[in-house]
């Protein structure tokens, strides 16, 4: 399945069905008066996120969404039929945007909300509506009113608690195939990870949490370098960041320095997101040469966020890792929880 997390659409709710001009024609009744109905409502066009859903793909083909129309007024002072609305189903994690203006519509985030995006015409009135004193015999009746159109962009950003980052090749894919049961492509060159990848990890209590391992940033990721840069936006709705740096690089600190520097210039609170530090591959660093605990206190004053030694391969240090991990979030459900009460 194609991961496709942007798509740009029109919507057209339906045109109100138009009023009609009609008279009674009654046995015994020579000068029945009005009586044409006015037209039924269009329809609208709505969103409602679905669980069962990963990817904007149905969106990549298929660009013009329309409601349908309202029916047409009848004689005897018949209303027409009301359009029937257009449900759209998207993932949850889809924020709708004018493709115009740039502005937020919504943000679909939790299973079945709702967002009604381009209200449906009125329809229009029927002679009957314009019977008066002053004019017995209204001739004339109004046409239904059109629907709302709008140019839309959709954009899906992934709903996970954790995101792993860090540059290519750092393991991320590694670490997330350990930790559960997903099973991303994995290989020893950087950009094996091309989508990112999403994984269920226990905690002790047996609650799920989601972890999504992002694609490898690069320098300048921000402003639209590598293949980074389109997956920024996955990293928005993660409560906690998981930094992963290759131990056996030539460079860990400015690994990190790179990373922390894309963070800043994408902004929208990444920047200040909680976050720990973990340095992989641990298992395939010579110890003689390379003073991992050192490296570890640098990383640490460098960023004040805990740091732990891991290897994704062989499991080493990813119970400690797991353990601050878990009790950062239950810090962040407390705090979150204490602000609701008040």
């Amino acid at each position: 399945m194609q991961f496709i997390d942007q798509a740009e659409i029109e919507v057209e709710a339906g045109k109100g069905g138009d009023g009609i001009v009609a008279f009674r024609r009654e046995k015994y009744v020579p000068a029945g008066g009005p009586s044409g109905g006015n037209g039924g409502r269009g329809g609208s066009v709505i969103f409602i996120a679905q669980e069962n859903l990963q990817t904007l793909l149905d969106f990549r083909y298929n660009h013009l969404f329309k409601a349908e129309n309202g029916g047409r007024g009848g004689p005897n002072n018949r209303t027409g039929a009301n359009g029937k609305d257009l449900i759209i189903e998207v993932p949850c994690g889809t924020a709708v945007y004018d493709a115009e203006t740039g502005a937020l519509l919504g943000d679909l985030i939790q299973a079945g909300e709702k967002l009604r995006i381009a209200e449906g015409g009125k329809g229009g009135l029927g002679n009957q509506h314009f019977l008066s004193n002053r004019n017995r015999a209204p001739e004339y009746a109004l046409p239904g009113l059109e629907g709302e159109r709008k140019q839309l962009r959709l954009e899906l950003k992934l709903l996970a608690e954790v995101g792993i980052i860090g540059l290519p090749n750092a393991g991320k894919s590694t670490l997330i195939s350990s930790l559960s049961a997903a099973r991303p492509k994995i290989a020893d060159y950087p950009f094996t990870t091309l989508i990112p990848n999403l994984g269920v990890v226990r905690k002790p209590t047996g609650d799920g949490t989601v972890f999504a391992d992002i694609p490898g940033l690069i320098e300048g990721a921000a402003e639209g370098a590598g293949l980074g840069h389109d997956f920024l936006r996955h990293i928005e709705r993660t409560r906690v960041l998981l930094h992963l740096i290759d131990a056996t690089s030539d460079d860990v600190i400015g690994d990190y320095n790179t990373i922390q520097q894309e963070l800043q210039a994408y902004g929208r609170g990444l920047p200040e997101r909680s976050q720990i530090l973990a340095l992989n591959k641990i298992d395939a660093v010579d110890s003689e040469t390379v003073d991992l605990e050192a490296l570890a206190t640098q990383l640490n004053h460098l960023s004040y966020a805990p740091v732990f030694l891991i290897s994704a391969v062989t499991r080493a240090g990813l119970e400690p890792m797991l353990q601050e991990l878990w009790r950062i979030l239950d810090e962040l459900n407390a705090s979150e929880q204490v602000e609701v009460l008040g």
